[in-house]
């Protein structure tokens, strides 16, 4: 039984449930179902438009826990975490500027979404690392992609954000997975860039406990993140394929057990996945 009125310090931003039965811990909200925003870290246009997604947003969100786990303090970190709804991409970003005082936390995000009509212009407030792997829809509009994308690789943006002592989120996924049971094989990218540069992962899931058992992820069903302990690549560990599928597997394992999902290394798309 969750704690009906958990202790915050005066910093501290609350979230009022609507549920009066469940209570969570957390510390990033504040009002009834409003946010508390003042982002004194963050730039006066990001800021704007961050406040005014979590007003029009904020409500889908029914908890965070853990957040300490992702403090500005812990820089530089790897996020990674479940995906399972579309505006997960824009809305936790904006939650983890919330929960830093508006330190951004860098997702990579496909390219295709910058095409899209302020959609575009809201992801790139968040300064992404932008993946190219996907052919645009229609293909025509790949014409695009040269001014839309970097010349410098997906894993080389990842490497110099951490270097400076930046923090990345990555969806291992690598698509929109609206399983409410299974979690996607995924990709190594993360375990990749752990082992390679020693930054932690932290772990993560989005829980979707209202959701009806047995039916696709809502894209408007409210959630809850779960911030998981830091996993921290060894020391003495060699940067071998092995290596990196062992503690991608790992990394996959905990962001499981927090989303409330199962995970197993041959899992392939299935129809939920889009």
């Amino acid at each position: 039984m969750w704690p009906v009125e958990p202790k915050l310090g005066k910093d501290t931003m609350k979230l009022a449930l609507t549920n009066p039965v469940q209570r969570w811990p957390t510390s990033v909200l504040s009002g009834e179902n409003s946010f508390d925003l003042r982002l004194p870290k963050m730039r006066p246009v990001p800021r704007l438009i961050c406040r005014s997604f979590l007003k029009l947003y904020g409500s889908q969100v029914i908890a965070v826990e853990g957040a300490e786990h992702i403090s500005a303090g812990c820089d530089p970190f790897i996020l990674a975490l479940n995906h399972s709804q579309k505006r997960e991409a824009i809305l936790i970003p904006a939650i983890l500027a919330a929960l830093r005082e508006g330190r951004q936390v860098h997702f990579m995000a496909d390219w295709n979404f910058l095409m899209i009509p302020i959609v575009g212009f809201i992801i790139r407030c968040n300064e992404p690392i932008i993946v190219d792997r996907k052919s645009a829809r229609p293909r025509l509009l790949n014409v695009l992609k040269p001014w839309l994308t970097s010349r410098v690789s997906v894993l080389d943006q990842a490497r110099q954000r951490i270097r400076e002592g930046r923090s990345i989120g990555i969806f291992p996924e690598a698509t929109v997975n609206r399983d409410p049971h299974r979690l996607l094989r995924g990709l190594n990218g993360a375990a990749q860039l752990s082992l390679e540069l020693g930054v932690p992962v932290i772990p993560a899931g989005v829980r979707f406990p209202e959701q009806p058992p047995g039916t696709p992820i809502r894209e408007s069903a409210r959630f809850s993140i779960h911030f998981g302990q830091p996993l921290r690549p060894s020391a003495r560990e060699q940067l071998s394929i092995m290596a990196v599928r062992g503690w991608h597997a790992e990394i996959m394992t905990a962001i499981a057990r927090l989303s409330g999902k199962e995970w197993f290394p041959d899992n392939r798309r299935i129809k939920y996945a889009i």
